[in-house]
């Protein structure tokens, strides 16, 4: 049996042994990290640490989570699981020392979230498809932030502002289309890279480089309209034509006549031939 013991009529189930063990570990780990900010004998680099410099290895860790999962290193993403989780647990350490909130907080926070946005689960709500689900999904998060909002309010005023910024062009552009700011299908959208390409064309030929910054963000940010209308994520795909490039590039590399191509570089020409030589091949 998972999860729960059977017990006798008229009493609660209990947790199994199983469950009372992860309960252990995490128990385990909450006083590690305890012990790590105790000022008296704790790590003095721990100790030293506040939200705002622990936040960029949060993000880290996250990505090398994303890391794992695309090279299918299933050992890996274990262990990068169990780094995140321990960023969770230092933030809610810091917290708790600050008297603002503990670790069961966090926990009992995110239970009750996802009971709430899933009333087709939790509750009477018929929801048949994943689609349905995600409109569901947005509809109850657009009444949390109706409840939580003072006074003048936007529809993009909790997208994070530290996402990476070609994901939150995409998310403040799927804000704005609830509100039917969007084009009604790719080729309005293609047109206005055209557009935008134009401009930075312009801007270039002016030699006016804070110009050239700001076209360039322009067609950043319709690039990345364009994959959520082609329903591609725009991040996963920069990550695959990383991976690509460095493939390629390591093809030219290894057969190149050279042993060092920044000491003996190579033409320009001969540099492409081996590049097209590597896209044959499929790399």
């Amino acid at each position: 049996m998972s999860g729960t013991e059977r017990t006798p009529a008229g009493t609660e189930p209990g947790p199994s042994d199983a469950a009372r063990g992860d309960l252990r570990r995490i128990d385990a780990l909450l006083a590690i990290m305890a012990k790590l900010r105790d000022p008296d004998g704790g790590c003095p680099w721990d100790l030293e640490q506040d939200f705002s410099s622990i936040a960029p290895y949060t993000i880290e860790e996250a990505y090398e989570v994303a890391d794992a999962i695309q090279r299918a290193d299933m050992a890996d993403l274990k262990d990068e699981l169990g780094d995140l989780l321990l960023q969770v647990v230092f933030h809610a350490q810091m917290a708790d020392e600050a008297r603002l909130f503990r670790f069961a907080d966090v926990v009992a926070a995110v239970c009750e979230k996802m009971i709430r946005r899933h009333p087709h689960v939790f509750g009477t709500a018929h929801i048949d498809s994943a689609e349905g689900q995600t409109v569901s999904w947005e509809a109850i998060k657009a009444a949390e932030r109706a409840e939580k909002a003072k006074g003048d309010a936007s529809l993009l005023d909790d997208v994070p502002v530290a996402l990476p910024a070609l994901l939150r062009a995409v998310k403040l552009q799927k804000r704005a289309a609830r509100a039917r700011f969007d084009w009604n299908d790719p080729v309005r959208v293609f047109d206005k890279v055209e557009e935008e390409l134009a401009e930075l064309r312009e801007a270039v030929a002016s030699g006016d480089a804070a110009h050239v910054a700001e076209e360039m963000g322009d067609l950043l940010f319709v690039m990345a309209n364009l994959a959520r209308h082609l329903k591609v994520d725009p991040e996963d795909a920069l990550r695959q034509a990383n991976a690509k490039f460095v493939r390629r590039f390591h093809y030219i590399e290894q057969n190149a006549d050279t042993p060092d191509l920044v000491a003996e570089p190579l033409s320009l020409e001969a540099l492409e031939a081996l590049w097209q030589e590597a896209k044959a091949k499929g790399l």
